[in-house]
Formats: structure tokens, sequence, C-alpha cells
């Protein structure tokens, strides 16, 4: 059984439970509901060594940062603002005290940095490994929260910033080089905070989510909770210096938002965010009918089966 084959199999067993006010399993985040037409937003994600990073290729205090950014990530995804996270850590023999005092000065910078509260988790041993778990909990008006199954038929794709830096950092790492600046970019990624909520304010946005397996695999994403197709042009993927066009449309964990936006709209938007925040968003291609992916060249279909990140 796949990762997503399994979640899809939590969400059948688990559907006669009782919701608890709770929008569910399906975007970057849970969502409740609250009566002041606010809603906050939870999430969680987890950390393993020797899948997601090597202890001799990341220092504590980039680990402490990637572990929160990660999940403040998904809450921008969502439109929302952070506000608290609870940090979960099960640490072996050999993670010194100092190396967990580093690993919280990570942490806390980060925490610090974006406004987000620590306000609990646990703490327990591990005989082999790190492992951590971050759990982060946003807030937002509920009626700019974006979803993942609010694309529509002839909506543009965009993402905010170049792909690939941190697959080709990766590809770095693995390889040993643990020093390069694509290196650097992988172990650090920065959450889109201040553009996720600002997007979410725009009602042009429809469907929105963070990059993290990858284009080729996010996109799949909005396509199946929406109920569309899409069609990716490729010579428009912004590749990032370094990377290459396989590695920005299936690298991953560049940490970017893709978004789908009316079609009408976009030019201003596109506009209006560079204005806002000095940088480009980036059209990629189109939702369409139908269910399927189709990779573009110059406007010509070209056949490629493209996947991002899967961890099993």
């Amino acid at each position: 059984m796949t990762e997503f084959g399994f979640i899809e199999s939590l969400r059948t067993l688990c559907a006669d439970l009782p919701p608890g006010g709770f929008e569910g399993i399906g975007d970057d985040c849970a969502v409740l509901p609250l009566d002041d037409g606010q809603a906050l937003v939870f999430t969680a994600d987890l950390l393993t060594e020797g899948v997601h990073f090597l202890r001799e290729a990341t220092t504590p205090e980039e680990l402490g940062a990637k572990a929160l950014a990660v999940n403040l990530s998904d809450v921008a995804a969502m439109g929302a603002r952070p506000v608290a996270t609870l940090l979960s850590l099960a640490l072996p023999p050999d993670a010194t005290d100092e190396w967990a005092a580093r690993f919280m000065q990570g942490y806390h910078a980060l925490s610090a940095r974006y406004g987000t509260a620590l306000v609990g988790g646990d703490t327990t041993r591990s005989e082999h490994g790190i492992t951590l778990n971050v759990t982060a909990i946003g807030r937002a008006d509920e009626k700019h929260l974006k979803h993942r199954s609010a694309a529509r038929e002839g909506d543009i794709l965009l993402v905010t910033g170049p792909l690939g830096a941190s697959g080709a950092g990766l590809r770095d790492i693995l390889a040993g080089r643990y020093d390069t600046p694509l290196a650097a970019l992988h172990r650090s990624p920065l959450p889109q905070v201040a553009e996720g909520q600002w997007l979410g304010t725009r009602r042009e946005v429809h469907a929105m989510m963070d990059l993290s397996d990858g284009l080729a695999s996010d996109v799949r994403h909005i396509m199946e909770q929406s109920g569309t197709g899409a069609a990716i042009e490729l010579t428009q993927i912004p590749v990032a210096e370094g990377s290459d066009l396989r590695t920005a449309a299936c690298g991953g964990e560049d940490y970017q938002l893709l978004l789908t936006a009316a079609p009408e709209a976009a030019e201003k938007l596109t506009a209006d965010f560079a204005q806002r925040f000095g940088a480009p968003l980036y059209p990629v291609g189109r939702i369409e009918a139908g269910d399927g992916l189709r990779w573009l060249r110059d406007g010509a279909e070209t056949e490629l089966d493209w996947r991002g990140f899967t961890h099993y």
C-alpha cells in the first residue's frame, strides 16, 4: 500500500467517527470553525533521522528550525496565521544535552520570527535515532481559508517562487557535499507565511497548498480533491539556479505555495503580489476538465511519467 493509499484507508475507516465540528482529512490542515466567523487550523509533521535528515549533515539549530518550518508551511498553505505549536521529541542516548539545547535554539529563533508560542508537547527516549513531531495551530477568518478542493476548470496554476533548489541540495547531501549553498537551502527552508496569509484574502485565489512533495505530486492532490485535470507547461516552470527541470518538477521540499486563480484575475493578482512582496508569481499551467495530468512543451503535449516524493 502506498502512503496516500494508507491515508485514504484511514479516512474510510474513520468515516463513522463523530467529526467534532472539524473539517478533517484532505487538506494541509484540519479545520475547526468557530462561532465568531474565525477558524482554527491544525497540522502535524513527523521527522525521522535517516529518512528526513542526516544528523552528520545537519546542525541541531538547522534541524530545530526545519522541524518548525515545515509545519508553519502547512498553516500558510491554508491562508492562516500560525499562533502556537506543540513539540514532541524522542532522543537516543548519543543526543547530548548540548545537542538538545542547540536544537531548541533553532526552534526558538524561528518561533520568534513568526510569533508562534510553544504551548506543550512530550519527550521520551529513543533506542535508535532521533524522531521529532510538531503540531502547529493557526487562525484565520473562515472565509479566507483555502482548500485543495476549490480549483475550477480554467484556473491558472501558479507558484510563489523558483523550484528545485531543495532537491538539488538533497542530491549534494547524499553525495557527501554538505557545505554547498544548495545543501544549506535544503536544510533551512523558509515557510511562505506572509504570502499565504495575503493570498488567503484574495477572492480570485481558489485552491492552495504547499509544495512539499514536488510539483508533479502536489498538483495531483489538488486535482484529486477538486475532481479536475491539469496541464503544466514545462517551459514555464521556474527552475532555481543550480537545479534542473526534472528536479524542479519532482524534487520536493521547496515549501513554495501552489495555487489556482481565476484566469480573468490572474494578471492583476500577479502584479499585486509583485508589488507587495517584491517577487513574482509564476504561472506554470492551468486546471482542465477530466482527471489526468498533461505535460506540455511549448503547448505541445509530451509523454512524461514524472512523480514527486513519496515516503513508501
